[in-house]
């Protein structure tokens, strides 16, 4: 009985993964052919490869703030800190861009993760909100050293970075949001996963079952800082200059939204609010100076009506979604029947 179970789940789980490959597949065959072929205006392209750096660092914060239960306010200085990583060392290379941007992606994550290991290992030692002020504080002052840091450009920004081609790009996006996803949803399902949602549900009772939380905290916010430094690093090579001036406290907030209003502890809620928050602005132009105004309200009326976010810590699953509404018609066609 026990093997037939371990079987079905088995099953269940190949089945789940499978349906979720063959779906992300098409999606981004779809965008490739749309890109390529130039059905997308370069302001559409340019829009698609956004909302994949947003999701990227949304998913990346999710991991600490809504997987560990720590809050960050400070998020976009780590994606600062990739965005110079990745575009000095493609400057200055003497590369060609199709062999240094990988190699500056992987070095603006490293760099981040350092930066975070710094921060982390005194901060995640204590429990409550050391964290969020720590990394608040380490948002605003790397912003003001690039300010003054005349060899990357002070306040005018570091330009003359070199930028592929959108197909390019938006393959190298679309790529490592799919890896992250992945790695997101396989973390949270393993052993170490499980460590770390321990801490986020009760800290002490963790530590006290044998948990190493300074660790686990610590292995979750480098490897979120890493992801954000990636991200960093490609939006460097999308807009084609780094303006300290974009990664400030605000920009950090705008992440904190979309993993708040999509629900802390949900992936695929911070997709849909990243993919939302990224594209509504582009279809409200007008109302650009506003932007940091329905942002809040949004956030007031969802912590109002609900708490949680909009999806909380639920996943959605296309198989799962299937099969209720497959025992929804078969129940519906008993009732028939009985009637």
């Amino acid at each position: 009985m026990g093997v037939d179970k371990t079987q079905n789940r088995k099953k269940k789980t190949a089945l789940v993964y499978g349906v979720n490959f063959l779906l992300t597949a098409l999606l981004f065959l779809l965008f490739t052919v749309l890109i390529s072929s130039g059905s997308l205006s370069r302001l559409q392209s340019n829009l698609v490869i956004l909302v994949c750096i947003n999701v990227l660092m949304a998913v990346s914060l999710n991991l600490v703030t809504g997987v560990l239960g720590q809050l960050v306010l400070g998020h976009a200085g780590f994606m600062l800190v990739g965005a110079y990583t990745a575009a000095l060392f493609t400057k200055s290379s003497g590369l060609p861009l199709e062999v240094a941007l990988p190699i500056g992606l992987l070095l603006a994550g490293l760099v981040a993760a350092v930066f975070s290991v710094v921060i982390g290992i005194p901060a995640l030692r204590l429990r409550g909100d050391y964290l969020a002020i720590i990394t608040l504080g380490f948002g605003e002052i790397i912003r003001v050293v690039a300010n003054n840091l005349d060899f990357i450009g002070g306040a005018q920004g570091l330009s003359g970075i070199p930028s592929p081609d959108k197909l390019t790009l938006f393959l190298y996006s679309s790529v490592l949001v799919i890896l992250a996803v992945f790695l997101m949803f396989t973390f949270g399902r393993s052993r170490h996963g499980r460590a770390v949602i321990s801490i986020r549900e009760d800290e002490i009772a963790a530590e006290s079952s044998g948990v190493n939380t300074t660790y686990y905290k610590l292995m979750a916010f480098v490897l979120a800082a890493f992801l954000a430094g990636i991200a960093g690093g490609l939006y460097a090579h999308h807009v084609g200059m780094v303006d300290p001036s974009k990664y400030d406290f605000n920009r950090s907030v705008e992440f904190l939204i979309m993993v708040v209003l999509g629900g802390m502890g949900s992936i695929t809620g911070s997709i849909i609010s990243a993919t939302v928050l990224t594209i509504l602005p582009q279809m409200l132009t007008d109302f650009d100076r506003y932007r940091m105004l329905i942002y809040s309200i949004i956030l007031i009326v969802v912590m109002l009506f609900r708490p949680t976010g909009l999806l909380g810590r639920y996943e959605i699953s296309v198989t799962g979604l299937a099969g209720k509404l497959r025992d929804r018609i078969k129940g519906r066609s008993r009732k028939k029947e009985e009637v």
